[in-house]
């Protein structure tokens, strides 16, 4: 085997390697993520497939202050459902994660093109997350209650008549990394001839 196929299936290998073990990050151990890192994770995003290449994502990258009206607002809205303890726990967890950014897709008059710009977003979250994966930095994301609620979009100065929220990424070092299995890739393929 030649250096260069030598080398282009050591890079196989290691995408693989990365695409198999990116998991959701649950518990995340103390301390910031470098902001190059997460600049770059971003950066790569934006090179998702896209239909129109009409770059339909804006990235919100929260700010300690942010995260922390951030928190307060997912309290709220816990407090608001399930009770004041249960708003209390959500804080806390909220504050001990690392870092976190939000993800919009456009929104279009067309449905067809909306459908489009969310699906091109969600290949801009898997190339996002995928980056941080290589560089031992778990993500998680999340399409809970706070993605919905006007006050968020309202804390972001995010228009929702002009986008909306793919999702709340998490980041931070990985506490514990879930091991997950797959089903058989033949429950999955149809092969027509």
């Amino acid at each position: 085997m030649k250096d260069g196929e030598e080398h282009a299936r050591a890079a196989d290998d290691t995408l693989a390697a990365v695409i198999r073990t990116r998991r959701s990050i649950n518990l995340f151990e103390p301390g910031a993520i470098d902001a190059a890192l997460v600049e770059q994770a971003v950066e790569l995003a934006r090179w998702a497939p896209n239909h129109r290449l009409n770059e339909p994502w804006h990235f919100y990258l929260l700010g300690l202050s942010t995260a922390a009206a951030a928190a307060d607002l997912a309290a709220c809205i816990e407090t608001e459902s399930k009770g004041e303890q249960a708003g209390a726990l959500r804080r806390q967890r909220l504050l001990a994660i690392p870092g976190s950014l939000v993800l919009t897709s456009a929104r279009h008059d067309d449905p067809l093109i909306e459908r489009e710009n969310y699906a091109a977003c969600c290949c801009a979250a898997q190339n996002f997350m995928l980056y941080l994966a290589a560089h031992d930095v778990g993500t998680k994301w999340t399409t809970g209650a706070i993605t919905r609620d006007a006050r968020f979009y309202r804390l972001l100065g995010a228009d929702p008549e002009r986008e909306v929220m793919v999702g709340h990424f998490w980041y931070g070092r990985i506490r514990i990394r879930p091991v997950q299995k797959r089903r058989p890739l033949a429950d999955f393929v149809t092969r027509l001839d």
